[in-house]
């Protein structure tokens, strides 16, 4: 199965890779998903590429609900 879904996510600073994978495996441990080798520091979003449309939609709405940084909405 290919990774025909994807959803371009704001996120600043380092370690974006490996902080949205502790996010991911703390609020969704079971998304199947599949990021980019690598994230410039100075770039401010990230694309994540995902198998299906509704693995789409049930991150977005986690995200929208808890922030990368931890923090709850």
């Amino acid at each position: 199965m290919t990774y025909k879904y994807s959803v371009t996510l704001p996120i600043l600073g380092s370690h974006k890779l490996s902080r949205f994978k502790a996010w991911a495996d703390a609020h969704m441990p079971e998304l199947d998903y599949n990021l980019p080798p690598q994230t410039p520091i100075k770039t401010e979003t990230m694309t994540i590429r995902l198998r299906s449309l509704e693995d789409r939609q049930t991150l977005l709405q986690n995200i929208s609900r808890r922030s990368l940084d931890g923090s709850e909405k």
